[in-house]
Formats: structure tokens, sequence, C-alpha cells
């Protein structure tokens, strides 16, 4: 199915586009930790936070990166006959540490020559110089390299209200900062149904990201993860939580405001069924995007159909 068909721009479409045939992830855990958890900024993480959610990778973590790439290579290779890969550091804060421990990661995951590029997943204030000059070298030696910059919401009440440890203000500079650095591309996480936002809070995520000119968005769904503060704040009745045809009607309306040129990476999320709380649906992860696709026909709408142009594009 092409972009045409989707009606957005598919990350795997783009992958292909720019690299010239179908392109794997690998999630990597170098072992890097996060300053909202190692007491720098705070010890609990944000209230949503069982890495194990968004990294099943964790369980890895004692494997070396070299291990890991291996591993993963290996087992796509056989499932899908793939070719060419991108190493994706996803497990917490993958720039939070010292350089010659960032700078050893990242070669050892780029020792394949299939292994294409980098996704590095971080915070909006855990970006050094050094590290981004580093990230840029990669780009400039022929790596296709993304940061995942972590949004989550464009609303400082809600990142105090989560405990994010950092501001809007925080990602609008390190977004002007990765820009500065050309052959980065900028992949921004937000999600939808934070408690405290409503409908339009969520929607003007959008127009910001947009009016920004990040090259890229993931969208997760707020889902319920055992052993997180959300889950207690769930349990207390505090945190509605979507049905599909809402998330499906909320994600054709953000779809419309962004940019058309904006990747998008993801449209929805789910947790490991062992952790999972709510919503069940969420595991359904094939079905939820069908769904997506099957409304911006409905509405015979595409990425981008509401969006007002800006003085800043996004680009590639």
């Amino acid at each position: 199915m092409t972009d045409q068909d989707k009606r957005y721009r598919a990350f795997s479409d783009f992958l292909k586009q720019t690299l010239g045939e179908k392109v794997y992830k690998i999630s990597i855990h170098a072992g890097f930790t996060c300053p909202n958890r190692d007491g720098t900024l705070g010890t609990g993480g944000c209230i949503y936070c069982n890495n194990q959610g968004f990294s099943p990778n964790t369980r890895r973590a004692r494997m070396s990166v070299r291990e890991q790439v291996d591993t993963g290579i290996s087992y796509i290779e056989k499932r899908y006959k793939a070719k060419k890969y991108i190493a994706y550091f996803q497990a917490y804060t993958n720039t939070y540490g010292p350089y010659e421990q960032l700078k050893a990661a990242y070669d050892e995951a780029l020792e394949r020559p299939d292994v294409v590029g980098l996704s590095v997943g971080t915070r909006p204030d855990c970006l050094e110089d050094d590290v981004l000059e580093l990230l840029a070298g990669y780009a400039a030696g022929g790596r296709h390299v993304w940061i995942e910059l972590g949004l989550q919401s464009m609303h400082d009440a809600t990142l105090d209200r989560i405990n994010r440890h950092h501001t809007v203000a925080d990602f609008t500079e390190a977004v002007r900062r990765i820009k500065a650095h050309p052959g980065l591309h900028i992949c921004a996480h937000v999600i939808l149904g934070l408690p405290g936002e409503t409908r339009e809070m969520m929607l003007q995520s959008a127009s910001f990201l947009s009016d920004l000119g990040v090259h890229g968005v993931k969208i997760h769904l707020l889902h319920i993860l055992r052993d997180t503060p959300l889950e207690q704040l769930y349990n207390q009745g505090k945190v509605p939580i979507f049905n599909r045809g809402e998330y499906v009607s909320l994600v054709c309306d953000y779809l419309e405001l962004l940019d058309p040129r904006m990747v998008i990476q993801r449209l929805t999320a789910d947790g490991p069924s062992s952790i999972l709380i709510a919503p069940q649906w969420a595991m359904e992860k094939k079905k939820t995007v069908e769904m997506i696709t099957q409304e911006l026909r409905r509405r015979d709408s595409r990425q981008g159909a509401r969006r007002q142009e800006s003085s800043a594009p996004a680009r590639p």
C-alpha cells in the first residue's frame, strides 16, 4: 500500500524511497539510564513509564550492542529477507552518558555494513554539542540518522503533571540546535490522551510540530501499564481512556493538521500483554491502523488536508 492509498506519509515508504529498498529497525538497549530516574532530575521517571512497555528489548540489556544487532538481523533476515537495517537505541535516554561511552555504542551498532543508519531516542534536555556533532558526522559519512525526541505534550502544565522534568521551550531549543546540523532528522514523540488534556489541546501539537519543521512524528496512544504511577491514577478513576473509535477519529484529525511532508513513524502504541492494563484493544495495532486509513478514505481526506502553511516547512 502506497502513501497515496494510506493517505499519509508512512515511514516505511519514506525509507524505501530514500534508501532504495525496505529497511527494518533493530531495537537496541545499550544500558543507558535517564536523568529522570537516576536522581539528576528525579527518581520515579514519567508517570506512564514502565520502560519494558516502550522497549521490550530491555530484556536484552545484558547482551553487547553487537550481539543485539546480530540477533535482531538474524531474526528479521530469515523472516523478511531484509538487507538493510537501522539500529534503534530505544530504551531510556540514549544521549545521556559520557561521550566515549556513547560513541563506542553507536560505533559498535554500525560495524556491520548492512546497518545503514541510527535512530537515537532521547530527551530534549540531554543533547550536548559534542554528541550532536558525533551524530552529524555519521550522517555526513552516509548513514541515515534520526534523533527521536520526546515531547509528549506541548503544554507545560501537562509535562509537570506527568513528571517529565523538561519544558516545551527545552524541546523547541533542541529542535533548533539539531536543525543546525545538516543531515540529522528529527522525529517527535507525542502521546494522545494524557491526563488533563482536552481534544483541542492534543490537536494543537500537530500545528506546533509542523511549524517547528520537524521531519517526523510518532503518535502514541496513552495506555496504562502495570507498576506505574499512572496505574494508580487509573484505578482511582482519574484517567479516562479512549475507545478505539474515539482514538481513530482523533488521529485522523491530527493527521489532517500535520505538514503533508512530515513522515509518520507510528500511529498508535501498545505494551506487552503481561503488563498492559488498558485499553486492551491497543494490542490490535494493525486493526487500528487499518481503521485510521479507512476513516481518512471515508472523509475523502489525507495528511495535511487542514494544514495552514507556515514559514517553517518540514523536511525532508
